[in-house]
């Protein structure tokens, strides 16, 4: 019974918890700003965005982002603060860079070397069964060397 009390007492601490609420002059910046918020990848969360993260720093960067679209900074200036910051990470499509070659064209370089070794492995084999078939002995000289072990058996 003394668990459900502690619960019921805890239930006004979850309603405590924090909800972002900005102000914007316009329409066009609060679509600005949740453009940015679900752009920009949380630094704590590595796979959360700023708007879906609860970590402290992703309410941060949220207050952050306002402050800037609050001084009229565009889009390119903000994105640019937080790269300067946090690196390329906070972008969920980051730049095609000779850092990030190996991201964007990994995937399509390990698919055709897959493609390469299909259709390289038939070509293979193939050679393997005729250079085999090439090393095979023929009957008259399976049947020589049949009478070479016979002989040697003799002796």
């Amino acid at each position: 019974m003394s668990k459900v009390w502690l619960l019921i007492l805890a239930l006004p601490l979850l309603a405590h918890a924090a909800i972002d609420t900005y102000e914007f002059k316009d329409q066009a910046d609060r679509e600005r700003f949740n453009t940015l918020v679900y752009e920009l990848r949380c630094p704590k969360c590595q796979n959360q965005n700023l708007a879906d993260s609860n970590s402290p720093i992703a309410a941060d960067l949220r207050r952050e982002i306002h402050r800037m679209l609050e001084e009229g900074n565009n889009d390119a200036e903000i994105i640019d603060f937080m790269v300067a910051r946090y690196g390329d990470f906070v972008l969920y499509r980051p730049p095609i860079n000779h850092v990030t070659y190996v991201l964007w064209y990994g995937p399509f370089g390990l698919l055709l070397l897959g493609v390469i070794v299909i259709l390289l492995l038939p070509k293979l084999q193939r050679k393997r069964s005729a250079d085999q078939s090439e090393t095979s002995l023929t009957s008259d000289e399976s049947d020589r060397l049949n009478q070479l072990l016979e002989q040697e058996k003799d002796q």
